[in-house]
């Protein structure tokens, strides 16, 4: 058996994409909290996390891609459907431990967009593979992704999940989100500090009409706090910055990407 890590990974604005195999425009960080992926071979696929047998369509589709049938064992530190891109990592964690598994004629590549077309199919992401990837801060504003290297706390309050597929499926969802993230990308800088960078995205996340009461308000705590707070793309999960015990959680983002381990 082998077994693989990806962090999971925070998005905060982002922009669709018409070919949904490019991946999404935006803003992203990965984060030290992560999904583990232990592949070994077996007569059928079958998925569990944290030891319970489910239907991890990304997971089985990414084995389907490379050929390979597999039991797989997820152990996620990230909150799962949240907006931790828990789905992303594990899949891209499946991926890179069944190449090795089995040997495959298979870079990290080629692991890496299968991950990706995995994640298109299953409507979970857009994306996020691309970043835990590589970790840390990164971003793509039309001009191919860049990177920086970043340590940032963060704190995090997540009150529930939000379907990714059901707003990529809603055409009015999709359309808000398009022109509210282009605008925002058009001001987008890289040195910019987390702070501000999480008020222009609270913004953002404003005008897609997404963010929910709860969201809304425990944002207002963390600012009457002094901090600054955003929504994660796509989960009723609240991040924070500039603040110390606020919200319930906390991680940090990581420069350390997928690996086997």
């Amino acid at each position: 058996m082998t077994t693989a890590y990806a962090p999971g990974s925070v998005t905060t604005v982002f922009v669709p994409r018409s070919d949904p195999a490019e991946g999404s425009l935006g803003v992203s960080f990965a984060v030290e909290d992560g999904v583990r992926a232990t592949v070994e071979p077996a007569d059928e696929t079958t998925v569990r996390l944290d030891g319970s047998t489910t239907a991890f369509e990304p997971v089985a589709g990414v084995l389907d891609r490379l050929g390979v049938t597999a039991a797989v064992s997820l152990s996620a530190d990230a909150p799962v459907g949240r907006g931790f891109g828990a789905s992303g990592a594990a899949t891209l964690a499946t991926a890179l431990a069944a190449v090795a598994e089995f040997e495959l004629d298979a870079d990290r590549e080629d692991a890496l967009e299968a991950a990706h077309r995995a994640e298109v199919t299953a409507g979970t992401g857009l994306g996020d593979v691309f970043v835990q990837d590589v970790g840390g801060f990164v971003w793509s504003t039309g001009d191919g992704r860049d990177r920086a290297e970043r340590t940032d706390r963060i704190e995090y309050s997540s009150m529930g999940d939000i379907a990714t597929r059901e707003v990529l499926d809603d055409e009015s969802a999709v359309a808000n989100v398009a022109d509210a993230g282009t605008e925002t990308l058009s001001a987008f800088h890289p040195g910019d500090s987390m702070q501000a960078w999480f008020e222009a995205s609270w913004a953002f996340a404003q005008r897609t009409e997404l963010p929910t009461a709860s969201v809304e308000r425990t944002v207002e705590r963390v600012v009457d706090a002094g901090g600054a707070a955003t929504m994660a793309m796509v989960g009723e999960t609240v991040l924070a910055t500039g603040v110390d015990g606020v919200l319930d959680s906390e991680t940090r983002v990581t420069n350390e990407g997928a690996r086997v381990l």
